[in-house]
């Protein structure tokens, strides 16, 4: 996509300045058409550093759908008298931000900055305060669920509570997925009635009910043919099956920490976050990556971090990461559904 010029309108707060932050914008082309319409969490930030941030991040989406020319609008007078040279950045936190947002605007061919008040910016300012009140990035571009509707095959072993994350992303109308086919390992888990719950009824292969790895990935790969799934997600999938050629790049898996750090045989649930608390590591995350046949070493899709405290056991650390969790795999559920991911060797290339 590209257009000639683009009407921005940008917005950024923090509850507390400094507090728990987001930025919002939207951007339209010449005669309207909505473009983008995205919030990103932020974090504890505050207020100037929010407004400069979403200033950024809508230039830089202007640029990727080649905007030449770029008229933008927002509600601080601090930051568009900064940036249209009337006042002096004096913030050693805000500099940067504001030095990068010059570079980008001095790329287009022209450019303009404009106060607006703030009942003339609403549409931003409510994109901000929706990924402020959901604590994750959103996106209400129109189109943003585009593409098919990807049918999702669900492998767990446990709890379920990552098949129940993406069920209610698909129920708010956020996730372009349907779960056709929910398969356990084990007969007796929560995940087996959390799956009934919620309409599903779970099909139970074990593993030890095969004589070997090969008969039992047949099993698999069969259930998940006969149901027509576009793509596998593992959701706390404990067994070792070997990917059919025809499944190539259309398995997914998440693992509580950042590869390759903490990955391979024997690294799964507490064990990451006991081996991440042994280290010492200062950060820690979750990593949706494709899965190959061999543990933890496909291409990488999305990374989210969050903080390691020094005060964290096992289970306050898993807890901090499931909540990355909960946003990294339905967006890279989502960029599936776009067939917006390219996987070069042992690289994954997101298309625009």
């Amino acid at each position: 996509m590209s257009t000639q010029k683009v009407i921005i309108h940008t917005d950024g707060g923090s509850r507390g300045n400094p507090g728990p932050g987001a930025a919002g914008y939207t951007i339209d082309d010449a005669g309207g058409r909505r473009l983008a319409a995205c919030g990103f969490f932020l974090g504890k930030v505050t207020n100037n550093y929010a407004e400069y941030t979403a200033v950024g991040k809508a230039l830089r989406h202007a640029q990727r759908i080649g905007a030449r020319h770029v008229e933008l609008y927002s509600d601080s007078n601090l930051l568009v008298q900064q940036i249209n040279g009337h006042y002096k950045v004096k913030s050693d936190a805000i500099r940067p931000l504001y030095q990068r947002c010059m570079e980008i605007l001095n790329s287009f061919e022209s450019w303009r900055i404009i106060h607006v008040p703030r009942e003339q910016n609403t549409e931003a300012d409510k994109l901000a305060n929706l990924a402020m009140d959901a604590q994750h990035d959103i996106d209400q571009t129109p189109g943003a669920l585009s593409g098919k509707t990807v049918r999702l095959g669900i492998l767990l072993s446990g709890s379920g509570r990552t098949m129940l994350n993406l069920h209610h992303e698909i129920a708010a109308g956020r996730l372009n997925a349907k779960i056709v086919r929910v398969i356990s390992s084990r007969s007796t888990v929560v995940g087996v009635q959390r799956a009934r719950e919620i309409g599903l009824e779970p099909v139970v292969i074990r593993r030890k009910d095969f004589a070997d790895v090969e008969s039992f990935s047949t099993k698999l790969a069969q259930e998940l043919d006969t149901a027509g799934v576009d793509l596998v997600v593992q959701a706390g999938w404990l067994c070792l099956w070997h990917i059919p050629p025809h499944f190539e790049n259309r398995v997914m898996n998440i693992h509580p920490a950042l590869l390759p750090a903490f990955g391979g045989q024997g690294m799964w649930g507490h064990h990451v976050h006991e081996a991440v608390l042994k280290t010492g590591c200062k950060i820690s995350g979750c990593t949706v990556h494709f899965c190959t046949n061999e543990y933890d070493a496909g291409p990488i899709i999305i990374q989210r971090a969050c903080e390691v405290c020094d005060d964290d056991t096992p289970d306050t650390l898993a807890d901090r990461v499931f909540e990355q969790e909960c946003i990294a795999y339905p967006q890279a559920i989502a960029l599936f559904a776009q067939g917006r991911l390219k996987v070069q060797g042992n690289i994954v290339k997101r298309l625009l």
